[in-house]
């Protein structure tokens, strides 16, 4: 009989963490993404932009700047159109995004890339970049709720 109400126990409270998990997950959603960074350097790269974010019937205006240090040479535009998921509010967007890449980029070609940030948000974009642009680098990219 005891080893009933223990196991009875454990049960309701390995549900009780389960029904936990699954509430928080159920509380994230999905917003759109569309931005436009510039981006130049040489061995030091800089990139700049702005973007709009979709999210709950809402748009907020994004502020983007960032560094990138490795072989870096040109200039280039990007721009990409995509989702951030896991998300709770607005702000969730807000912070900084590490990436490293390579690629070469000569006229115009197309450009996907997955990033996350601390708070948990992960931003899938695709699009097309322009220019001259060849980089292997590691990159961080700032994005603010203007």
């Amino acid at each position: 009989m005891r080893f009933m109400s223990g196991l009875r126990a454990g049960l309701v409270a390995l549900m009780a963490i389960a029904a936990a998990g699954v509430s928080t997950a159920a509380q994230a959603d999905v917003g759109s993404v569309r931005i436009t960074i510039l981006k130049g350097g040489w061995v030091i790269g800089a990139s700049a932009g702005s973007g709009v974010l979709t999210f709950q019937g809402w748009r907020y205006a994004l502020s983007i700047g960032g560094l990138s240090y490795g072989l870096v040479f040109g200039g280039s535009k990007t721009e990409l159109v995509g989702r951030v998921s896991n998300i709770r509010r607005a702000s969730d967007v807000a912070g900084v995004y590490g990436a490293a890449g390579a690629g070469v980029a000569a006229g115009a070609g197309a450009r996907g890339i997955v990033l996350a940030n601390p708070n948990g948000a992960v931003l899938e974009l695709s699009g097309r970049q322009t220019g001259l642009m060849v980089n292997a680098d590691l990159s961080g990219l700032a994005i603010s709720i203007r």
